[in-house]
């Protein structure tokens, strides 16, 4: 596992903790320095299977970075547009809606992001080398050589 995908995951995790945070606040009814859940169900849902994800993330599965993305998208992307249209009215410059705004542009930076280094790691596994250990297995000259000792078998006593 790469540096990066170690530092997604984290960031990953540290933001499910928020959300959990905010869906707890939501649902006892206050909100958490002005971002609320804009539908508990969905954030509940989108809780889990931000695990599940996180899981198949952490084992380098793609599969894991499709369905983040796709959650996050469908989640953090209608909040965003649905606020992104209020904050363009003439009231809608409130603190609520601003850090709305900032908490939903992050889910989804953060599951492109993901997704973005699965795809580049994936692509980099393909054809790893390793110039340290290269030389000593793709050299068919020593393979030859070795053949030739083990077939005749001279052992000096």
């Amino acid at each position: 596992m790469g540096f990066s995908t170690i530092l997604l995951v984290m960031f990953g995790v540290m933001f499910w903790i928020f959300r959990v945070a905010v869906a707890i606040a939501t649902q006892a009814g206050f909100d958490l320095i002005g971002i609320v859940s804009w539908n508990l169900t969905y954030e509940i849902i989108l809780i889990f299977v931000t695990v599940l994800s996180l899981i198949l993330i952490a084992r380098r599965k793609l599969l894991g970075s499709i369905i983040y993305l796709i959650s996050y998208l469908l989640y953090f992307g209608y909040d965003l547009f649905n606020r992104v249209g209020i904050l363009m009215s003439t009231d809608g410059l409130l603190v609520e809606n601003i850090t709305n705004v900032l908490v939903s542009f992050v889910g989804i930076v953060l599951a492109i992001s993901v997704f973005l280094d699965a795809i580049l790691l994936k692509a980099k596994k393909g054809t790893p080398k390793h110039k340290k250990t290269d030389w000593f297995y793709d050299n068919k000259d020593f393979d030859r050589k070795f053949d030739d000792r083990a077939d005749r078998n001279e052992y000096k006593f």
